[in-house]
Order: C-alpha cells, then structure tokens, then sequence
C-alpha cells in the first residue's frame, strides 16, 4: 500500500474541493502522524498546525446547533455529520502531535489551539465522540507539558489558567453529571474527572471548581459507587424515587463500565489543604442522602453485641472492616462478637432501571465478598426488630461522642477491597479527610494496622514496573503517589510513623530514592535530516506555528525524578520525631543522595556525591551503542524535588548526633545556603526552614555557613513581604542568636534593624481589623476596640509546645531549640479567636428537616475561617510575632545576657520594650461601648485574647530579665501594669504560663548579695501589694506537679524577705 502524497493532504485540509475530500485528507494525515515523530515534525514544518485549528474553529462557528444532549442519555441529532467528521479528525490529528512533547505543544499553543478545543468541551454544541476526542486531547497536552525544560515557559499552569475559567469549569460539571450509562458517556466523566485532577494545581482552581458545581457533580457519581456496591442507609432506594427526578440522578447507581479512581482522584485534589472543601463534600446533597448525619444506628440496625464490643462505633460499615482490639490481648468475646454484623448495612444489591443488580459490577472477587455480607445481613434482619428498644438506647449512647461521615469507614473498606489505582485514591481521599480532622481521632488505630501496611505494600518493590502499555504508566503511578499518600497520612502521627517503619517503609524508600540515580538511556528519537549541520536546537523557539519549541526532558527522566521527589517526601515525613528513625535513615546510606537532590537544573555535582555514584554497580554501565547517560544532559533537580530535599535535610537535622556526622560528611551545608539565592520563592522558603537547624551553636557547619554571609541573606528574607519567608526566616535568626556570643547577638540585631524586629512583633492592626470585620460585615456602625482588662483572663489555647522553665536552665534550652524550624502543628494551634474544636463534625441533635440549616451554619464558619483575609493576615501575624519574641528571649539569656539586656534597652527604649510586652499580654475588647446594631447580639461587647504562644514568649521575656543585675530588676518592679497583667495569668490554662508566672517571682525576690537585700525586701512588698502572695497561695494546689514545686520556692523568698 503507497503512501498518500504530501501536497494533496495539505492542498484538500486548506482549500477543500468538498467535505467529503477533506475528511478523507483528514484520516491520511492522522495515519500519516500517528507513531511517526519524524513526520508530525515535517508536517509541523509544511505548516499543517495553523490551518487545523481554523478547521476547528470554523466547524463550531458555522453552526448554530439547535440539537442539544439531552441529559447525558446519548440522543444527539446529528445536522451535518461531515463537519462532525472533520472535527473529530482535527482534534484527534491535535492530540497525536501533542503526544510528541513539550517541543510539539508549542507550536501548537502559538497557533491558539486551545479556545476551540475549550468551546468543544460543550456537550450541547458537539457530539459525545467530539467531547471525548477533546478531552483525550487536552489531557495530552496536560501529559507533555508536564516533562516540559525548566527553561521553557510552557507549563501546566499555562492549561490550568486557561481551561479553569468560570463558564468552562461549567462545561466539565455537566459533563461529569451525565447519568447515561452508555460507555462513551462513561469515559467522558472519567476523562472529565482525570483532566480537573491534573489541571488543578492552586487553591483558586479549587475553591472555583468547588463553588461551581464540580464538587457536587463528583459527589453524585461517588454515590454512585456507593449505592451500587450495597452501601447506605435503610429506604435511601425508595426516597430516590419518592422525592423526584432530581433525586433520582444524583443517586443512580454507577454503571459496569464506570471507574471509581478518576473520581476519587478529581475530589482528592479539589478538597485538598482545606477542611471548608473537605465539609462541602461531606454535606453534598448527594452524600447526605445516602449517609445522613442524622441517621441513628438502630435505623442502620446495628448488633448490640458487636456494638458493645467496640470502643466506639460510629456507622456500621466498621464491622466490615477487621476489628482492632483495644488491648494486645484479644479475649475470645471480643472475637466473636466481631461476627455480628449490622442489619441492613447494605442494600442487598438493588436493581438498577435496565433490571440488573448493581452489587456484581466489581471483579469477581469484590462481588463474592459483598454478596456474602448482603446476604448475612438478610439473615440478621429478622432479629433486629425484637431489640428496638435496646439500640435506641445504644444510639442515645453512641451519640454523644463526635461523629464522622460513613463515607470515611466506606473508604477504609474500599482500601482494602479493591486494588490499583482503585485502592490508592481512596486511600489518598481518606487520608485527607483525616489530615481535615473529619476523622475521628481514635480511627488512629485503625490507619495504623489497616491503611499504613497497605501503602507500604504498593511502593515495596520500586523496581517492579510494568515494561511498556497501560499497565506500565499505572504501576508508575502507584509507585509514584503512595509514599507522598503514606507521607501525608503518617506526619505528625508518632504512631503511624511506628507503624509504616515496622512495615520497612524506610528501606523500601531508601531503594526508592537510590533507584532514581541509575543512569537514563538516549531515548531513540532522531530529527529529520537537515542540509545546514550547523542548525542546533536554538532553531527551535516559541511563538511559532512551524518550529518545535523546546524540547523537554525524557520521560524516563520525568518518571524519575518524580520518584525522586516522593522517596524524599517519605523520609522526611518518617523522621521528624523519633531519633532512631532518623539513624535508620542514615544507616541506609541515602544521605549522599539527599544532597544531590538539592542542585538545581546547570551545576555541578559535589565530587563526593559523584563518588557515591560510582559506588553503585549499574551507574558506570552503558548502553550497546556505549552513550552516556542522560544524568549528565540534564543534572540538577526541578523546583519540587528541591522543596522535598530540604524537607529531608530539615528532618534529619533534629538530631545532633547526625548533625555531627552524616550531615557535615556529605556536604549538606553548602548546596542548601545556594538553595537560599533561589531564584523560586518555594524552594526559598523551604531551604531557610531547613537551614534553622543548621544554625544552633552545636552545629559544626554553623561557622561555615555564617562566613559564607548567610547572616545577610537571612535578615533579606525577614524584611521578606512573602509572610512564610519572613516567619521561617526570623525563626532560623532566633535559632542563629541561641547561646550565641555577644557580638554574633549585636550583629544580628543591627543588620534585622531594631526598628523592624519592633515591627515584627508590634503590628497589631489586624487585631483591630479582625474585631471590625465581624461587626462591619453585618451592617453596624463604628467599632471601639478598647484594651481595658477585666479581673480575670481566660484562654482558649488548649496547649502550647514546652518552653523555658527557667533562665537558667540552659541544657532544656539546648535540647527545646532544636525544636523543627516549622510545625504544621504548632502553627494550627494558634487562637485566631474561635476554637477549631467547635468546627469537628459532631452529630446534630435536630431534626432532618433542620439538618440543611445546621450543615449550612457550619460550612460558613469553615469558610470564613479559611478565606477571611483578615483572619489570614492575623495567623500569619501571630506567627511572625511569636518568633520575633522567642528572638529577644534568646538574646537576652545565656552568657552575658547582663550586657545585651542593656543594648535591647538602648536600641528600642526602656518604656518602649516594657509597653510592647504589656501590650501583648493585654486583652483587647471588641465594641467596648456597645455602638452595634440595636438587638443584634453583634452589638454585645467581645473579648479578644491574646494567643498562648505570644502569652509564653512575653512571659520567658519577662523571666529573663528579672534573673539579670538588680539595676533590671528594680526597673521591672516599677512596670506596674505589666506586672498586674503578668498576676492574673496565674490561673491560665496553659501550665507554662502559670510556671512562667512563679519563675518571675522567684527572680524578682532573688537576693544577690547583702547590698540587694533592701530593694530585694521592696521588691516583695511590691509584689504583694500586686496580688502575687494571694496568687501564689492559692497556685498550691495547681494539677501540674512543676508548678507547685516552683510556687514552694516562691512562697519561701517571698515570706522570708517580708518577715
């Protein structure tokens, strides 16, 4: 069979002699192109790209269809199914050069192929096959311009930007609402649902997609799954029927050839990072019709036994799951009253509209195991009804305790049912609802024994991937997402972490990371032969139709530098807390790696890097034709595995035995004060996290770094306007002045500027902004922020990390400074003025019908607390604020704090130092005098406290300088207010607080020598006069053990100077 010529394919598609000669020009060009790089990049060269694109615009603009599809039922009525024809060959001819690569999307993006393809995503104005050619197609691009060169400005955000705009992201959720059970309709909402998950990539992507519809379109085909696989409450069938169409298409079960991990994946993506998303989910009107939150366990008919043998019992798809027994030793009744099972837990299978039972869609294993509960569930049915009145009382029971949505325990079951991409989404979607806190907390030991083993499991043997097809791309992408799954769930869980390093997490990981070095063979492509050998590839640029662009890197380079990227994630999540952990870690000799991982794209390895690359067996083998790897064509690293290398480094660094040795041994200082110049925000941000640990006085790598200048570069990024740069970087100068020398501190303190480290810690606009916006967002009139203080103070801030006891007391400093330079969990803790406690889902108490009201009531406090700028610019605010403290607090202990007591107090001000520390410890009242709306409970006068953290660290602050010379000393006592503000903190929630409290009397009624013990003598009068004796006294009988010992000793001083 001969080739079709060159100039009749292109002379037909440009000026068509019919529609039917076009197609056919169409079809030979799209053989032509197919498998054949040589030929997509001739054709590009004969300039086929532009006249394609105009096929596709003119298609869809010269007819004004009047068909339509009719709600996803596959009716479309076709006007002029040539156009169709030609359409659909052009978009299929668009994915086929797109799949060449980043360098075969530029000219393709230069010729604006996009907008038409957009407009095709209609499913009103093209047929299904078009709509699913489309989607085919962008997904393609999506694909190449992920192995785009970093050099290229070409990149996925390029698509994002454009296709999740507001009418287009309309356009996806009808597409995924379609409720036709047809195949193509089907592989659209997959399609659909896989495009959403690899376009979304920033947080307004998710908040539009979320708010448009999208989230609920998903939602529906979720319970989908659910309702065909048996799953949901007694009567949800009949009231899909009863309540209308409405209901009936969001709750029609999920045909045979529906695929539940694209689905997954679209909503893991969308709901990810926020609790307000998570909770929009949840409170779907899909999910709530199929796992009400009102629904009690006698409707589900749950058995008494095995309802008494679990701790808790929170929806009956727990009984489906292997029990996990409170204790090590499992009793013979608590075995057995596992076996019980729930009554009416699924509903045995219902039949869908064409007559067949959904319950067998599922491979045959997943079948014989839900049609094996279905059907003992039917046995048990009859004998639920006799205990009514038995689990009423257990539901009122059951009840008081916060409750979770059943979709957590029915993705739990899913993890372990199903296999693939299957299991690991909805091990990825669970593993988010519980980083949202939407999971219950005890459920902790559940994920250890039955979630940790099985991401483990998919990532054990790195080197097990597919050789080629389909099944190879999803082996990767197993591989690929489990350890960053694993390393989101386990982070700052100590018993997760035990569990994934008892299932060789850590060696599987390491293998992992290593495996990523192995040489990369030429990829066999050749360009076309060229009569000028002196062209190079700086032929090839942007902004042509008829040049390639850029050519990116191989896949075989991609696919390991992902890898590379999710091993690091891995170990940094499994060694923040445990030291042995981390001497694990290093005993796999991974360290050389990690600090390779750290060179960006153009330099040059370090020589002992090089030298461990040697090392490995396969890295000095090539290939037949005896090229070089392809390490050497594209060394360094991309933006992502950076910020996960210096994750790594940040972890591993906690330990000073490895600080010591394996860090400082394989050169980790260097390649991260670079990553510190980094033209990237995010890996600017990340490698001055990392480098907090390195600066700590036991560090053998801190006197290297600091000649280096990383002194500079670190005050730059604290007058950073990015607030996580300037809170990571003020957070490594407070680490940088502990235990320092004198003129480390000075210098320190002269190059931040006295005058920002008092911005730093002094802005309090946002406080008063933050009571406003309340008040002002309901209408009312001005708004008095008064900071009067009341008698009491009170606290919302459940618990703050441990801190200074005493001033003192420098081995604790040594060992609490190390503290991580970023905690996720330190910074969640902080009082923004509500308790995120009352945000948990707990079970309502209303009726159904007042359900919407209530979820409603709830969303919008998860929304304003997220999205509030205000309340954003508060968080950050704090934040910044509590390390600007802990730096005067570092500054002024230790050796020769005498001396830089007296420079803070030169540079800021004696009355200015004393204001600022009285001014954080003051509350701050909201619509002092009542000028808000009449009857409005807005007009009621509020009180804002200030925030455990800033209470602790203006406390310590005070400590310190009470344990100075006499002459500070005595300039304390006359602070009265900042000392009647310090007393009635004596009855703070937080313990370390009230030890802060005691300790500054201690220090005050300190006695030095017989000159002292006059003033000393006044100082305790003072105190008493304060309120302080009274406050000690009754401190006696506080719960926590340190601050009655320390209250012993202040009592002591206070009454042997005064009598």
């Amino acid at each position: 069979m001969t080739r079709p010529s060159v100039a009749p394919i292109l002379t037909q598609i440009r000026n068509p002699s019919s529609l039917v000669s076009q197609v056919s020009a169409l079809k030979a060009l799209k053989n032509e192109l197919i498998g054949h790089e040589q030929k997509k990049e001739m054709w590009i060269g004969l300039g086929i790209v532009v006249p394609i694109v105009h096929l596709l615009g003119h298609s869809k603009a010269s007819g004004k269809r009047r068909s339509r599809e009719l709600n996803g039922t596959g009716i479309y009525v076709q006007e002029r199914p040539g156009e169709d024809e030609a359409r659909l060959q052009a978009t299929i001819i668009v994915g086929s050069l797109a799949y060449g690569g980043p360098a075969y999307v530029a000219p393709l993006i230069a010729a604006h192929t996009l907008p038409p393809l957009f407009a095709q995503l209609s499913i009103s104005d093209s047929s299904p096959q078009i709509v699913l050619a489309t989607l085919r197609t962008l997904i393609t691009i999506v694909d190449s311009l992920a192995s785009a060169h970093p050099a290229s400005s070409l990149s996925v955000g390029t698509l994002s930007n454009a296709l999740l705009s507001k009418s287009l992201v309309q356009s996806l959720a009808q597409i995924i609402s379609q409720t036709s059970p047809a195949l193509i309709i089907q592989q659209q909402i997959s399609l659909a649902a896989t495009l959403v998950a690899k376009t979304c990539r920033e947080e307004r992507h998710q908040n539009l997609l979320a708010n448009s519809g999208v989230l609920d379109a998903l939602a529906s085909r979720l319970t989908g799954f659910i309702i065909s696989m048996g799953f949901g409450f007694p009567g949800v069938e009949h009231n899909m029927h009863s309540e209308g169409d409405f209901m009936s298409n969001i709750l029609s079960p999920a045909p045979r050839s529906a695929q539940l991990a694209p689905i997954l994946e679209a909503i893991g993506v969308i709901i990810a990072d926020s609790k307000y998303r998570a909770s929009q989910l949840l409170y779907s009107p899909a999910l709530t019709a199929v796992f009400p939150p009102t629904s009690p366990l006698d409707s589900w008919g749950a058995s008494t036994a095995a309802a008494a043998s679990r701790q808790f019992s929170l929806n009956p798809i727990d009984y489906l799951l292997p029990h996990i027994p409170s204790s090590q030793h499992k009793t013979a009744p608590q075995a057995a009253s596992h076996t019980s099972t729930p009554t009416a837990l699924l509903l045995g299978g219902p039949s869908s509209r064409d007559g067949t039972q959904q319950g067998s869609r599922h491979t045959s294993s997943s079948h014989s195991r839900l049609s094996s509960h279905a059907a003992r569930s039917s046995r048990i049915a009859d004998q639920a009804s006799a205990a009514g009145d038995i689990l009423t009382r257990f539901a009122g029971r059951a009840s008081n305790d916060e409750d979770e949505s059943p979709l957590v325990a029915w993705l739990l079951y899913v993890t372990r049912a199903e296999s693939g991409m299957t299991r690991l989404m909805a091990a990825s979607t669970l593993t988010i609802l519980y980083r949202a806190k939407l999971v219950h907390p005890r459920r902790e030991t559940d994920f250890a024994h039955l979630l940790v083993p099985i991401l483990v499991k998919m990532f054990g043997k790195p080197g097990d991937i597919q050789p080629r097809g389909a099944a190879r791309h999803t082996s990767f992408e197993i591989l690929d997402r489990a350890p960053t799954v694993l390393a989101f769930l386990v982070t700052d869980s100590v018993e997760l972490q035990k569990a994934a390093v008892e299932a060789q997490a850590i060696k599987n990981l390491s293998r992992m990371l290593k495996m990523t070095f192995d040489p990369v063979d030429k990829p066999n492509q050749s360009s076309l032969w060229v009569a000028d050998t002196t062209a190079t590839n700086m032929d090839y640029r942007e902004g042509s139709t008829i040049l390639l662009g850029y050519l990116g890197l191989p896949r075989a380079m991609v696919e390991k530098l992902k890898l590379r990227e999710a091993a690091l994630k891995g170990l940094a999540a499994l060694a923040p807390f445990r030291d042995e952990y981390r001497k694990m870690i290093i005993e796999n000799g991974v360290t050389p790696f990690i600090v390779a991982s750290m060179r960006p794209f153009g330099q040059v390895s370090s020589p002992k890097a090089e030298e461990a690359f040697n090392s490995r067996e396969h890295a000095q083998t090539t290939s037949a034709t005896g090229s070089k790897s392809l390490e050497r064509g594209f060394e360094g690293n991309p933006a992502s595995v950076l910020i996960a290398a210096c994750g790594a480094v940040r972890a591993l660094s906690r330990s000073v035995s490895i600080l010591r040795t394996s860090l400082i041994d394989a050169g980790v200082a260097m390649p991260l004060f670079d990553l510190l110049k980094s033209p990237d925000m995010e890996v600017k941000i990340a490698a001055t996290a990392a480098v907090c640990n390195l600066l700590l006085e036991f560090c053998p790598m801190r006197e290297a770094i600091m000649d280096a200048g990383v002194l500079k570069l670190i005050c730059e990024h604290a007058h950073s306007s990015n607030p996580r740069l300037r809170l990571n970087a003020v957070w490594a100068l407070k680490h940088l002045v502990f235990s320092a020398e004198n003129k480390v501190k000075v210098s320190c303190l002269e190059e931040l500027g006295p005058g920002w480290l008092v911005q730093l810690i002094c802005d309090d606009a946002e406080d008063t902004a933050l009571g406003a916006s309340d008040e002002s967002e309901e209408g009312e009139g001005p708004v008095e922020v008064s900071t009067e203080m009341g008698d009491s103070y009170m606290s919302v801030d459940p618990e703050v990390s441990q801190d200074l006891f005493g001033a003192d007391d420098e081995a604790e400093q040594e060992v609490l400074s190390i503290a991580d330079s970023v905690s996720a969990r330190a910074r969640a803790r902080m009082d923004y003025g509500f308790d995120d406690k009352d945000l948990e889902f707990k079970r309502p108490r209303r009726s159904r019908q007042e359900v919407p009201s209530t979820l409603t009531a709830r969303l919008a406090a998860l929304k304003d607390a997220e999205t509030n700028p205000l309340k954003k610019a508060r968080r950050d605010d704090v934040a910044v604020q509590e390390q600007g403290l802990d730096f005067i607090r570092n500054l002024i202990c230790g050796q020769g704090s005498t001396e830089m007591i007296d420079i803070l107090f030169n540079g800021l001000g004696e009355d200015r130092v004393f204001d600022i520390l009285a001014s954080k410890l003051r509350p701050k009242v909201v619509n002092a005098y009542g000028r808000g709306k009449r009857n409005s409970a807005t007009s009621e006068t509020r009180v804002i406290h200030p925030p455990g953290e800033i209470v602790v660290a203006v406390c310590f602050i005070v400590v310190h300088i009470a344990a100075s010379k006499p002459q500070h000393r005595q300039l304390l006592i006359s602070q009265t207010e900042l000392l009647k503000l310090l007393a009635s903190l004596s009855n703070h929630p937080n313990k370390n607080v009230r030890t802060a409290v005691v300790w500054s009397v201690i220090n005050l009624t300190w006695v030095d020598d017989e000159a002292d013990q006059m003033s000393c003598r006044k100082r305790a009068i003072e105190l008493r006069k304060l309120g302080f004796l009274s406050k000690l006294e009754g401190m006696e009988q506080d719960p926590e053990l340190d601050v009655r010992e320390r209250c012993k000793t202040a009592l002591y001083q206070m009454k042997t100077i005064l009598h």
